[in-house]
């Protein structure tokens, strides 16, 4: 269907997963990609893969704007950005959204603590402002 995919996952309460079996099949709709998504549903863990051509700068930009519904719509329904994947540098961008400013500045200033000379890992675990891929 497509030269390639962004696999992701995104952790909801298991209550909400036909809503967001529903609301995954929305964006797919809205943003023109395939969005497959499977999954560890007893846990709620779920795989969206956007099905997509990298080397098309403007289905690029719906691959972006369909990720970030995903994100929110997980975070919105009680869940998290990442189940069992990670953050990573796609999801950074969320991660205040998702835990809020004052959980993020306990990271800073852990962070901060272990390692004060940013030397671990620079400039991929906390939020920059632009996106990183």
């Amino acid at each position: 269907m497509r030269p390639d995919k962004l696999g992701e996952d995104i952790s909801v309460p298991r209550s909400a997963l036909p809503q967001v079996v529903r609301e995954i099949g929305e964006i797919s709709r809205r943003y023109n990609l395939p969005i497959p998504a499977f999954g560890h549903a007893g846990d709620g863990n779920l795989h969206p893969n956007i099905l997509c051509d990298r080397s098309d700068p403007a289905e690029m930009e719906r691959v972006r704007g369909a990720a970030a519904k995903i994100f929110r719509m997980a975070v919105r329904l009680g869940g998290t950005l990442s189940g069992e994947h990670g953050i990573g540098l796609l999801k950074k961008e969320f991660v205040e959204e998702a835990l809020g400013a004052e959980q993020l500045a306990f990271m800073r200033r852990m962070r901060e603590y272990f390692d004060p000379n940013g030397i671990l890992n620079p400039g991929k675990l906390f939020p920059t402002g632009q996106s990183s891929w």
